[in-house]
């Protein structure tokens, strides 16, 4: 890869200003993907293009080096967070900047994010190409449509269940119970007109009646499945494990059991190569594969991140949200599948949301406020303390806005430096990392990378599933116990009943607390999780636990995003951030 920012990159380095996210990426200068692609190492067999700036990579066409044959994998540095505010800490503009910072220190650096998805991006949370001058380009396109891998999925989610109800409506030979369905239709969006459906109505000829419901794409195990797979053999086996429900006799029915893994395989082989871009600053990214972390396992696709991991010496990669959920599915479900663990994480922080944490109105955190900081940091400490769980000691990148006043951001230092944290103040919005707003926070990673560490997993799988939930809930949430609904208990029997009790555990969990209720900020203590369904994602290879009020299907909010949103007379996206 190229170790400088393209010439004529002016806006890599240039001071914040009143741009948007979009104008600023407008004005940017972008290479053609063919150049990105021969810096990093990638051979042209191996590109499918997309246009001038985007492509596709066959990981089974790529020409370098194979770990233990002259080069080690590339080192991890995965970035989560502490818990957020509804507009974000900037996790990925943070990973953005700091792995174009890392670049501009000389070393071999490559990004794997996830995909937007456009529920939030028409919602309220917007979108995942980073911000600033910390962004990969180009970022409209990134967060609409893309390549069009989320369209796939969808597709290929949705016709295992037109399959589904067909076999039913054909006979039902498989002796499907309608009433037992736990896969479900999604649409990339968020609509809560679509939780709770009927189907089939209209007559013997319009299919079987039954209730149904649709959850975002984000939260489909076929997107799961897509994110874990190693590769395309091991797509078209996960896809066969699928569960969809159960028959008459409550016994497990799989996609194998119906015969369309192979089908479902095709409709998803060439969304499965990962996509190339590019930052501001130059330097590629991969970004590829979306769920959530509050309602799925958080992290890209692994294949994105082993490929990176061929190509650089230093992968710098995201999980969704706070620590409590992306961070610890990605160390106890992604980084169980293959050897990726991270040997360095980053936890944003921000001053805004340790006043939040600290009891600041959510219209008031602009305000210069530094004595509530110190209600708020138990949220981060508890956080930093979680990571250590697993062997390591984060460093906090926080993360600068320009209503942040020297004296918060001193504070927040003096208290990382009492702590024994490394911490450094990151200005890559503003600066970009391709400037010199990352250089201090590159500095203490990459020494964070050398350090000795020894990686672990928060909990053993030889566990039972309502142990590894406790184990989560008590060691990572602070809570005293977990509580099981009656349908949760049940299905508590059911996996163990039909071996499924050796899976990881995939909380799903609001974002905004330790806790299960969103308004309980902070660090809270003596409170109890309440876990009201599990739903074994056999595909996938974990258990869901459905926990408090999270929903699988979000809402809009009042005024949505899309209100502010157009296309110029030359069709360029206007107020798309």
């Amino acid at each position: 890869m190229s170790d400088t920012a393209p010439a004529g990159s002016a806006s890599a380095t240039a001071p914040a200003t009143a741009l948007s996210d979009l104008e600023i990426a407008q004005r940017a200068t972008i290479r053609p993907i063919e150049e990105v692609a021969a810096a990093a190492g990638i051979n042209a067999e191996a590109l499918e293009f997309y246009g001038r700036y985007k492509a596709k990579i066959d990981p089974a066409k790529l020409r370098v080096p194979a770990s233990g044959a002259g080069r080690a994998p590339g080192k991890v540095v995965l970035v989560s967070a502490m818990s957020p505010t509804p507009a974000g800490e900037g996790k990925s503009t943070t990973t953005v900047g700091l792995a174009d910072s890392l670049a501009r220190a000389g070393h071999r650096v490559m990004i794997a994010l996830r995909e937007p998805s456009l529920g939030p991006i028409l919602g309220m949370k917007g979108g995942a190409a980073g911000g600033g001058y910390s962004q990969v380009l180009p970022m409209d396109e990134i967060n609409l449509h893309f390549t069009g891998d989320f369209h796939a999925i969808t597709s290929a989610n949705n016709a295992l269940m037109a399959l589904v109800d067909n076999h039913i409506f054909q006979g039902n030979e498989l002796n499907i119970d309608p009433r037992r369905m736990t896969f479900k239709r999604v649409l990339d969006m968020n609509d809560r007109s679509l939780r709770e459906v009927v189907i089939g109505l209209g007559g013997p000829a319009q299919g079987v009646p039954r209730q149904d419901s649709f959850d975002i794409t984000a939260a489909s195990e076929i997107m799961a499945v897509f994110c874990l797979a190693t590769d395309l053999d091991d797509l078209r086996e996960r896809l066969g494990r699928i569960t969809f429900g159960y028959s008459y006799d409550r016994q497990p029915v799989t996609v194998a059991d119906l015969g369309v893994q192979g089908a479902l395989t095709m409709l998803l082989k060439d969304a499965l190569k990962p996509n190339l871009v590019q930052t501001i600053a130059g330097t590629p990214a991969l970004v590829h594969g979306g769920p959530f972390a509050n309602i799925a396992h958080g992290c890209n696709s692994l294949i994105a991140t082993r490929t990176a991991q061929q190509l650089a010496d230093i992968v710098v990669t995201e999980a969704g949200f706070g620590a409590d959920l992306g961070a610890e599915k990605y160390m106890d479900i992604k980084a169980r599948v293959a050897d990726v663990a991270p040997s360095a994480v980053v936890l944003v922080a921000t001053v805004r949301a340790l006043k939040m944490h600290g009891g600041v109105a959510k219209d008031r955190l602009k305000e210069p406020n530094a004595e509530v900081l110190a209600a708020g940091v138990a949220n981060l400490q508890r956080h930093i303390r979680n990571v250590g769980k697993f062997g390591i000691t984060p460093v906090v990148a926080i993360n600068k806005f320009a209503t942040d006043t020297r004296e918060e951001l001193d504070w927040l230092l003096d208290w990382c430096a009492a702590e024994g944290v490394p911490a450094a103040v990151a200005d890559v919005w503003g600066r970009g990392g391709g400037g010199d707003g990352g250089d201090e926070l590159a500095a203490k990673v990459a020494a964070a990378l050398d350090a000795p560490h020894t990686f672990r997993h928060l909990y053993p799988l030889e566990l039972s599933v309502e142990d590894k939930i406790r184990t989560i809930v008590q060691e990572i949430y602070g809570a005293d116990g977990v509580d099981f609904s009656v349908p949760a208990l049940k299905r508590l029997a059911d996996i163990e009943k039909n071996g499924w009790s050796g899976l990881p555990v995939c909380m799903a969990k609001t974002q905004y607390s330790f806790s299960d209720d969103a308004t309980r900020l902070g660090a809270p203590k003596g409170f109890t999780v309440h876990v009201r369904d599990l739903i074994p994602k056999t595909g996938a290879g974990f258990i869901v636990a459905l926990t408090g009020a999270v929903m699988t299907m979000p809402g809009l909010p009042k005024e949505p995003a899309a209100m502010r949103m157009d296309v110029d007379p030359d069709g360029n996206p206007v107020g798309l951030f």
